[in-house]
């Protein structure tokens, strides 16, 4: 097992303008290890007048150019050392993301050479989003220019912090623009040691901030500050809202949003190999402890072939390596907090107390510290029960039968969200009819791309309440640009 340093108060601090400063805010909260339930160190709560400073530092550092005046080659440059220098610390960054949030050191999915690897992508990407020209009419020449929005606020949650972090940072500066971060108070430590990172490639002063602190407090204050030019945002479609709310309330700031998901998986009785569907469904439910929004938590299963499916997922769910996140050899760890695993007790309670049939788990792991839960299966959900409906975010997967195409696809948009999708079936022509009638985002027979290339570079732009604008590939960077029109008319003829 590996032991991890207290890096203490000292680190749990706003950087700005390239230097660790006390927030104003004197009064703290406690983060916890998740896994033994016992203190780590104390931060501030964090204070608009945190942002101001921040913001203030970042809005110099676009005004001057500093960033964005560069040239492309030397942006590359500095965002490629950034990637090398995760890349070497990607050991004590997977360290920090586990004490804070309790994600497996062992876990590729999310890992810090992951977020290594999508710096590169976006290192390479700087100079790929041109802009336009048009002279189809006479005597006039219309030009549009890529341009970055300026200020941009980044509010990223806790179950990926290095890789969620990057997927905001990455698009963002490569795109030109200076950040103002505001990473989950469950778990900062990462956004601080990525953004010294990024000073020790090159990034210059104020380019990008730093400012730790709860929601109410930093978060607010960034989501209504009227010198952010652009909010993007990762968490609950509730707290989407009211970041969209604020951003309009204030300076009408564009917003990049991904919010909350209840994502289907739909599986046909014609063939499609159900023991790698299981599989993948199986594991997918078990990474992070089900802490992921585009993780499948609703099984829509053809009737014919439920049974099967429940008994083989039953027992892919139960092969799991409980133990400490530090412990390379574990693969199931805890809930990021006592608020969370009570969050999933409770959907799990409430769904027994409708009836709903319940074939694994359902419990804390009493014989263990700290904030584990057990992985947990219903079966014969209807579709409209709260589990099925709400995002859990945590181990419990809901199996829903269906009959035909019509009633799967009537299921799997029968909620509020649309962010991904993954169907199973071993006809083309199945698979592509019922791709088409669902709203989100489809993946068809197949885990989601990973790694350098089409990993990086597919886009997903969500539908319903699971969000605003793409991320991911060369559109998502776009999404950090915004189109400047420069329309020159000369004489049609010569004088």
């Amino acid at each position: 097992m590996i032991e991890i340093e207290d890096q203490g108060d000292a680190e749990i601090a706003p950087l700005i303008d390239g230097e660790l400063q006390p927030s104003i805010e004197t009064r703290r909260l406690q983060l916890v290890n998740p896994a033994t339930a016992a203190p780590t160190a104390s931060m501030s709560i964090g204070a608009p007048g945190d942002v101001d400073r921040a913001v203030e530092a970042a809005r110099a550092a676009f005004r001057d150019g500093r960033w964005h005046k560069s040239p492309p080659s030397i942006r590359k440059a500095v965002l490629h050392r950034f990637a090398d220098l995760i890349d070497r610390d990607a050991t004590t960054l997977d360290r920090i993301d586990a004490v804070d949030m309790g994600k497996p050191i062992g876990l590729a999915t999310g890992s810090a050479r992951s977020a290594a690897s999508l710096m590169r992508f976006y290192a390479e990407a700087v100079d790929k989003c041109p802009g336009e020209a048009h002279d189809s009419s006479a005597g006039s020449l219309a030009v549009q220019i890529q341009a970055p929005f300026g200020v941009v606020g980044a509010v990223t949650p806790w179950n990926f912090p290095t890789m969620n972090a990057l997927r905001k940072l990455a698009p963002a500066l490569a795109a030109g623009n200076c950040v103002v971060h505001k990473p989950s108070e469950l778990a900062p430590r990462a956004a601080l040691r990525l953004a010294t990172l990024a000073a020790e490639a090159g990034v210059p002063r104020g380019v990008l901030n730093v400012v730790p602190g709860l929601g109410s407090t930093v978060g607010t204050a960034l989501a209504h500050h009227s010198d952010v030019d652009l909010i993007t945002f990762t968490g609950s479609t509730h707290v989407g809202k009211i970041i969209a709310e604020s951003a309009g309330r204030s300076n009408m700031k564009a917003v990049i949003a991904e919010c909350g998901g209840k994502s289907p998986h739909i599986i046909f009785d014609d063939g499609v190999d159900l023991d790698a569907a299981c599989a993948f469904i199986a594991r997918q439910i078990l990474t992070n402890q089900g802490q992921l929004c585009s993780v499948g938590s609703r099984v829509l299963v053809q009737r014919s072939i439920e049974p099967r499916v429940t008994e083989r997922l039953t027992e892919l769910m139960g092969k799991i390596a409980i133990g400490d996140p530090l412990d390379r050899t574990t693969t199931f760890g805890p809930l990021a907090s006592q608020q969370q695993f009570e969050r999933v007790q409770g959907f799990v309670e409430r769904a027994e107390a409708r009836g709903i049939v319940r074939v694994l788990g359902g419990a804390g792991l009493a014989e263990r510290p700290g904030f584990y839960f057990a992985p947990t299966l219903f079966r014969n959900v209807p579709p409209d029960a709260e589990i099925a409906q709400q995002e859990i975010f945590g181990p419990v997967l809901s199996l829903i039968a269906f009959g035909s195409e019509e009633e799967a696809i009537a299921i799997a948009n029968g909620t509020v969200y649309g962010l991904i999708s993954y169907v199973w079936s071993a006809r083309i022509d199945t698979g592509l009819r019922v791709a088409a009638g669902l709203r989100s985002s489809v993946i068809l027979n197949a885990a989601p791309p990973e790694g350098e290339g089409a990993g990086h570079a597919m886009a997903f732009e969500p539908a319903g309440q699971s969000g605003l604008r793409p991320e991911g590939g060369i559109a998502g960077m776009a999404a950090y640009l915004r189109r400047k029109s420069l329309w020159i008319n000369y004489p049609a003829t010569a004088a």
